[in-house]
């Protein structure tokens, strides 16, 4: 730690004595608050994360390398490859509070049973063929579903095929190791439950539209919907756009229909930390321009666009992911039908009541 007496407007002036004070302050590790003010109390956020795009084949191709030299198994637990945001110093982060990878299972590989406080889910881009049993309940894995891993539940997975597989990982580990909240327990080196059912227990109990088991009353901190299949997101996106279609509200704006996964429970979020929602654009919509507190990460399910961050512009198609930090504009253009899965770390910041959005209409 550095301190240095500058000569400018709102600091005393530089002198023999004022050094003094400054290596006084360096002895004691004390930093004064007129030196730094301009960083930690900005106009408005000044986030270190850098917008940047991670293209899906790029990742794929490494994955698959991975998976001929790195075995998956106790010690490195899972086959998992992070994106690290350029502006975080190498921190395996793709946000300051979001982690994302890319997994990569072999066929007839089993990844070993394991929890962690840590919430994760998986979103499957392409592939199946790997169940992932959490608390003992194998959950099929396949392309566009959306499935949890709650704080604190034993999980592993297990691919069943003679094919490999790669999903999207979403973690908030990047806050939990902020806060220093992580705790992490081993389980059994292979999964327990080897079966293979289409639907989960989990699924047959709670993810039946409008309806939940009296039988488990009261909220849950987390959805107990274990998988949120793709049939039922896709469906849902069409009739908003069928409704707009035929003169009837339901879209987010024209063109643009999105879905929130909910926690059945409370109708809130799936997750304490974490938002996820699925997004359709018809072909030419360009969506408005959004400035939001708290940051998130894009993927391409399917078609092809340009998403328009901070004053730069990337083609993306299938399977691409972006970072948009903290209050970094963002817009993006549909060239083809585009879908678009997303999460986002805005339950923190709801929590704390310091959310705050800035929508400018598209052109």
């Amino acid at each position: 730690m550095r301190l240095r007496a500058v000569d400018a407007p709102g600091q005393p002036t530089p002198s023999p004595e004022l050094e003094r004070l400054y290596r006084g302050f360096e002895s004691e590790l004390l930093v004064p608050l007129w030196t730094e003010i301009g960083d930690l109390m900005p106009t408005s956020p000044r986030p270190a994360a850098a917008a940047h795009v991670w293209r899906w084949q790029g990742l794929l191709r490494l994955a698959e390398r991975a998976g001929d030299l790195v075995p998956v198994g106790r010690g490195g637990e899972r086959r998992a490859i992070a994106l690290a945001n350029p502006g975080l110093g190498g921190a395996p982060y793709a946000t300051p509070t979001l982690w994302a990878a890319i997994q990569y299972l072999n066929p007839r590989e089993d990844a070993p049973v394991h929890r962690h406080t840590q919430n994760a889910f998986r979103f499957v881009v392409e592939g199946e063929g790997v169940w992932t049993v959490v608390d003992g309940d194998p959950v099929a894995m396949r392309r566009g579903d959306f499935l949890l891993t709650p704080g604190w539940r034993f999980h592993g997975h297990h691919n069943r095929s003679d094919t490999p597989m790669a999903w999207l990982d979403g973690l908030d580990i990047p806050f939990a190791h902020t806060i220093g909240s992580g705790f992490f327990e081993p389980g059994p080196e292979v999964v327990e439950d080897r079966s293979a059912p289409a639907r989960s227990r989990a699924e047959r109990l709670w993810a039946h539209p409008g309806l939940r088991p009296v039988s488990v009353p009261g909220p849950r901190t987390s959805s107990p919907i274990a998988a949120y299949r793709w049939e039922h997101t896709d469906a849902a996106l069409a009739d908003q756009l069928a409704l707009e279609d035929a003169g009837h509200p339901g879209v987010l704006e024209p063109g643009h229909a999105a879905v929130r996964f909910s926690n059945p429970t409370t109708g809130g979020d799936v997750m304490p930390t974490m938002r996820a929602e699925m997004h359709r654009l018809r072909a030419g919509t360009r969506t408005a321009t959004r400035r939001e507190v708290g940051s998130s990460v894009w993927q391409v399910f399917d078609g092809t666009g340009t998403v328009h961050v901070g004053g730069r512009e990337w083609r993306v198609e299938r399977g691409d992911l972006v970072a948009v930090p903290s209050w970094v504009p963002l817009a993006v253009t549909a060239r083809t039908g585009l879908d678009l899965f997303r999460f986002s770390d805005t339950p923190i910041f709801e929590s704390l009541h310091a959310h705050r959005v800035r929508i400018e209409p598209a052109d």
